[in-house]
């Protein structure tokens, strides 16, 4: 089973910034950013591309995928 992991709160703390702020920078609700962080939404490239520029991470570093062997 592959399961997505993110970094996002984390990364939101380091800048200070908040649920409300980042949803509303990528241009999604605050409840789609929730979902995201709690890793039950996946993103389109388009997004995950839009929240880790506003990071200012890699989309690497804000979205983990682990995949069980």
């Amino acid at each position: 089973m592959t399961v997505l992991r993110t970094r996002i709160k984390e990364l939101r703390a380091r800048y200070d910034i908040t649920q409300e702020e980042l949803a509303e920078k990528v241009g999604v609700t605050r409840q789609t950013m929730l979902y995201l962080e709690k890793g039950k939404y996946n993103p389109s490239l388009l997004l995950a591309h839009r929240v880790a520029r506003i990071l200012q991470s890699t989309i690497e570093e804000v979205f983990i995928i682990e995949e069980d062997m």
